[in-house]
């Protein structure tokens, strides 16, 4: 769906290794039991990695053009959040991470398309096949993590340094924080639907229709991302990559949604027209990072009124973060299409106290649902 959490430099951080340590952790014996600190831990390990490799290249600071981050560095948190859990020695965690290096990379072009949630599935497969795979004896190049012919492959003005000892060392989520999406598309339609709203309300009064007839031209000021460049996007992936579908749908609906994406949603005529008035500008000041970009929309209508609203940080950036109630109405939103309430409530408060949780089963046998006869027969 697109709606998984964001980071800075790019990337989708939990996506490749949640699903692995929950796997593990239905997996695994159930003595020793690993606890809900093991998995937190082993979670930390795995967002670490890819933040200190993203760092280590001038081009990850920007939205992606060549390779997709998540299928890059999400396989080697994948590689190590699975060796810390596992507890590898330091020799087979190298040994994971070259191996997990062979398995990295998928091009962006399959962004915008069925493959691309492929990705984030094959980054945490892999990154667990490599750290079996060092456990069963293989071995890599263990300075590929600082080779141009290594993980440099990937990245432009890679520079890789020596961390500092686990003394003196502070944890990357602790100095940048994730986005959370609203709704599920790209990231940086987040600016594009917040601008959106703010001109909708010079245009729209109480419950009145948006009137298409009368705007003559839709302007937005973004970065040059060309892959979220999309003027008349025709299926669901394609919507979800669109600036302009994006902010003709926040202006004719008041905002974004999940059904916002649906088939039916996206080929109404009252869209096309809008899609159709819409020109893109690229202020040379709006670079494509999710750190400092921005989004300026100006509307004109027929009798030259012209009105521009602009965003700046939108709120689930981590500069103007969700609050925690929203955050758990984004979950149970999505959990309760496959979960019954009382289980989307249980999970939510497990969560939230993980760190106390003794016995990780217990999170894995909520997760499996259906828990109730009604749900199977929802599922059916």
């Amino acid at each position: 769906m697109d709606f998984d959490d964001t980071w800075h430099p790019a990337t989708h951080p939990s996506g490749a290794v949640l699903p692995v340590l929950l796997a593990l952790s239905e997996a695994l014996p159930p003595s020793p039991k690993c606890s809900g600190l093991d998995l937190l831990l082993a979670f930390n390990v795995g967002i670490e990695v890819q933040g200190q490799l993203l760092r280590f290249s001038k081009e990850a600071n920007d939205i992606p053009k060549r390779f997709h981050p998540p299928s890059v560095v999400g396989t080697l948190g994948s590689a190590a959040a699975t060796s810390k859990f596992l507890g590898l020695s330091m020799t087979k965690c190298r040994e994971a991470l070259a191996i997990a290096v062979s398995h990295a990379g998928a091009p962006i072009a399959n962004a915008a398309t069925q493959t691309k949630p492929l990705h984030i599935g094959n980054a945490a497969r892999h990154g667990m096949e490599a750290a079996f795979l060092a456990m069963l004896g293989l071995q890599g190049n263990r300075q590929i993590l600082d080779m141009q012919t290594g993980f440099g492959a990937f990245y432009a003005n890679y520079s890789p340094k020596v961390l500092p000892n686990l003394d003196s060392h502070a944890w990357l989520l602790d100095q940048q924080d994730v986005a959370f999406k609203r709704f599920p598309a790209h990231l940086a339609t987040h600016w594009v639907a917040d601008a959106a709203a703010s001109v909708r309300k010079h245009l729209v009064t109480d419950r009145a229709l948006l009137p298409i007839d009368r705007i003559a031209r839709i302007v937005l000021r973004i970065p040059d991302v060309q892959y979220v460049n999309r003027p008349f996007p025709d299926s669901e992936h394609e919507a979800r990559h669109s600036f302009q579908f994006v902010a003709c749908a926040t202006l004719l609906d008041g905002g974004i949604t999940v059904p916002s994406f649906h088939k039916c949603q996206i080929s109404r005529p009252q869209v096309r027209e809008l899609l159709s008035k819409v020109e893109l500008e690229h202020p040379q000041d709006n670079l494509p990072s999710f750190n400092t970009l921005y989004c300026e929309i100006s509307v004109t209508l027929n009798d030259g009124a012209t009105f521009t609203e602009r965003s700046d940080t939108f709120y689930g950036h981590w500069r103007k973060p969700l609050s925690q109630e929203d955050l758990r109405e984004k979950f149970r939103a999505n959990a309760s299409n496959v979960l019954s309430c009382d289980t989307v409530e249980r999970l939510t408060e497990i969560v939230e106290n993980l760190e106390d949780l003794e016995d990780c089963s217990v999170l894995t046998t909520l997760l499996k649902g259906p828990s109730s006869p009604e749900m199977v027969s929802k599922s059916i």
